[in-house]
């Protein structure tokens, strides 16, 4: 899958990233003006995002996101419950906090077979 990860903690994208997400096709970028900059160059199956970003909060980018022609999936990936709550409450598919970021690849999963 070819993902984005919206996410500005480097370490835990650069351990988590080898860790998890290395048989796919990762891009990862620290902010949300990057971030829609990747999404209007190129495609994407899905998008990790956190709520607290250095220059606003995840849900703005989900409704960016949801407004694509061909938007992709969404997951909400905040260490914080209310912060994946407030993520899914602007449109994220689905919810895979930071303390449990080992099951990404069954979320990922689930939406590969969900299809769009």
């Amino acid at each position: 899958m070819r993902l984005l990860w919206v996410e500005n903690h480097t370490v835990f994208t650069r351990i988590a990233g080898r860790q998890f997400l290395a048989a796919h096709d990762l891009t990862v970028v620290p902010s949300l003006a990057r971030a829609r900059d990747a999404l209007a160059g190129q495609p994407f199956d899905v998008v990790l995002v956190d709520y607290d970003l250095d220059d606003g909060k995840g849900a703005d980018l989900v409704e960016f996101i949801r407004q694509l022609p061909a938007p992709p999936f969404v997951v909400a990936t905040s260490a914080h419950e209310a912060g994946n709550q407030l993520l899914l409450a602007a449109g994220a598919d689905a919810a895979c906090p930071k303390g449990s970021f080992a099951q990404i690849g069954a979320v990922l999963a689930r939406l590969g077979a969900a299809g769009r």
